[in-house]
């Protein structure tokens, strides 16, 4: 089994749409029994929330539904999960220096990258926060999710 975690600042909008966007996929795809997918945010601010409701919204117009609650990262997701995929270099910076931390310690081998890496319609550096913008930032977080969670499906060879 494949485990991958999505990792944002807050864990309200875009790593819960791309968990949902990803696991979307895997449905689609007949491989949803081979994975193990979740969520987290590098600030606790939000734990025990549900996903930003326009964000939810915006999902669901796609036909996804986003029904993770809000965690914070831990170290013990370095262990427990092969993929940590951020949505920006903050939370990019943020896991790897919690990983640098736990260096030398059993476990710890998962592979830390930017979402957008697997992009192929799209050329962007980050996933953008939509949280304070309009409407149109959270339906253009998940054109970006969508390529992005398309390429990393077939990265990961379904």
């Amino acid at each position: 089994m494949k485990r991958v975690l999505f990792v944002c600042l807050g864990n309200i909008c875009r790593s819960p749409a791309a968990e949902g966007v990803f696991v979307h996929h895997l449905i689609q795809a007949g491989a949803a029994d081979r994975f193990l997918v979740d969520s987290a945010g590098t600030g606790s601010w939000h734990v025990g929330r549900a996903a930003d409701p326009r964000m939810r919204a915006a999902a669901s117009r796609r036909g996804i539904a986003l029904t993770s609650r809000a965690r914070q990262l831990e170290l013990a997701d370095l262990e427990r999960f092969d993929h940590i995929l951020t949505m920006d270099a903050t939370n990019l910076d943020h896991v790897q220096t919690l990983a640098q931390e736990h260096r030398g310690e059993p476990g710890g081998q998962a592979r830390i990258e930017p979402l957008v890496r697997y992009c192929s319609r799209f050329k962007v550096l980050e996933v953008p926060d939509p949280y304070y913008g309009s409407a149109d930032g959270f339906e253009h977080v998940l054109d970006l999710l969508d390529d992005a969670c398309a390429g990393l499906l077939q990265a990961l060879d379904v």
